[in-house]
């Protein structure tokens, strides 16, 4: 979910304010590419009303008419990027077709310049799709890690286009590696991915009623990763905007803990201990699995050791406590224990009371006010299920909300379903789980029909691949 870490120079930068009057901006033009129509019952048929789509407080938008919205024409058309979700989703997942309409490419007042998409070498970039055959919702998302705002375009925009919502997702403000050189002080980058969030619904709201002549009738945030903890901070602080959400094993930030920088520093200094073998390799495996790695999951711990956890921690924590290195930016890759400044030692606890402040700017706390649904793998290996979704979970029941919670906890999936293609008949993947947790979120707000009850959903011990990638059923 993140690349390498690239070379770091550059200080902390102001992020703009979210919000400008629309009058300040100058909006470009939009334009119409040069697409056959096809058929469509939107109002007024295929595009129409194109040339009078304004998004609210954008700086700059690009408004284009499609054959196709979903990926099976986008990235013919340029009007997605691959590398935004790479590795997100399993080789086989399908691939649906046939939703022609209109899509809004365009970016928000910012003073940041991570996201290089179509040339404009500026943050806080979204896309709003618009098909034509509109089922009268919409959807809204944030993009995982630190990626674009394609990044969701194959877990979840093919399917809920395909559906016939209409769709908004969020760069969240700033991208890449050296996201949290963005802002003035610690916790800034990350508390402008809630509002660029909230932002987006604003004026995705505001558009689909523009298109559509009529606003939503249903509006549901969703994420993976970071973009369900954008859902969880939304139903939290903004229920207003929407009518429910799902969570895809999203981040979970305390200022008491845990978070990320309780859980992966033990993993930095255990794991090591337990690759080399020897007599100390059993102790830190058991070491591991009380740091919350769960038993079951060390064939995942060398990938995980590889790709995620040392680059993780490093990134996470300069955005929060940039200081525990003086002078250095976001530590020294792969440091020996012992070392100075070294990620592996680092102890949250014990930093300053700043350090639990700027954590507490973009902490949970439970009290959500609409219906959310998350789902979750227990060999999560990057955010482990019990030191983030089951204390989510308590969270949101000692707040008195449990009446619009639902948890399901999928046995053997992973943080990330490329996995799956990795270690066959080892993991399930997680987009069908997704997907059911979606439409029995869609029932419960349509008619009221209860939600199975949360539990741990098994997986079927005789389901071949392709089942498990079509199905999830979590109870009745």
């Amino acid at each position: 979910m993140l690349s390498h870490l690239t070379t770091l120079a550059r200080p902390r930068r102001r992020a703009a304010s979210v919000l400008l009057p629309l009058a300040a901006l100058g909006l470009a033009v939009p334009t119409a590419a040069a697409t056959p129509p096809a058929a469509g019952s939107g109002p007024g048929g295929h595009c129409a009303g194109l040339q009078h789509l304004v998004v609210p407080a954008a700086a700059h938008q690009r408004a284009d008419c499609l054959a196709e919205l979903t990926t099976a024409g986008t990235v013919a058309s340029g009007h997605t990027d691959p590398a935004d979700w790479a590795g997100l989703t399993p080789k086989n997942l399908a691939v649906p077709r046939g939703v022609p309409g209109i899509q809004i490419d365009g970016y928000f007042p910012d003073t940041s310049a991570t996201n290089t998409h179509h040339g404009w070498h500026h943050d806080a970039q979204f896309v709003i799709r618009l098909p034509d055959r509109w089922n009268g919702g919409l959807v809204v998302t944030g993009a995982p890690g630190n990626r674009g705002q394609y990044a969701n375009d194959r877990a979840i925009a093919d399917w809920v286009l395909s559906r016939g919502y209409a769709y908004a997702a969020t760069d969240k403000g700033n991208t890449g590696v050296a996201f949290h050189r963005d802002g003035d002080r610690p916790g800034d980058a990350i508390a402008e991915w809630n509002s660029r969030l909230t932002q987006l619904t604003r004026a995705a709201r505001a558009v689909v009623a523009e298109r559509y002549h009529r606003p939503p009738a249903r509006t549901l945030a969703t994420g993976m990763s970071n973009g369900g903890y954008l859902v969880r901070w939304q139903l939290e602080n903004h229920p207003e905007l929407y009518d429910g959400g799902v969570d895809w094993e999203g981040a979970l930030w305390r200022a008491d803990g845990p978070n990320l920088l309780t859980f992966l520093p033990p993993a930095l200094r255990r794991y090591p201990v337990y690759a080399a073998g020897g007599p100390a390799a059993e102790r830190a495996g058991r070491a591991m699995h009380a740091a919350g790695y769960p038993a079951g999951s060390e064939f995942l711990w060398p990938y995980h050791h590889k790709v995620y956890w040392d680059l993780t921690q490093r990134i996470y924590r300069a955005e929060v406590d940039p200081g525990f290195d003086g002078t250095a930016e976001a530590g020294t890759p792969y440091c020996p224990t012992g070392s100075a400044a070294c990620d592996a030692d680092y102890d949250y606890a014990s930093r300053p009371a700043e350090v639990h402040r700027a954590v507490e700017r973009i902490a949970l706390t439970g009290r959500i006010g609409k219906p959310l649904i998350t789902v979750h793998g227990t060999l999560d290996v990057l955010l482990p299920i019990g030191r983030d979704s089951d204390v989510y979970a308590g969270m949101v029941h000692r707040a008195g909300r449990s009446g619009l919670h639902r948890y399901y906890r999928i046995a053997d999936g992973t943080h990330t379903d490329s996995l799956v293609d990795a270690f066959p008949g080892r993991l399930r993947p997680l987009v069908p789980c997704h997907r059911s947790a979606f439409t029995v979120l869609e029932r419960w707000l349509a008619h009221a029909q209860a939600p199975p009850a949360g539990r741990t959903v098994p997986r079927p011990p005789a389901a071949d691949a392709a089942t498990l990638l079509t199905t999830c059923p979590l109870g009745r």
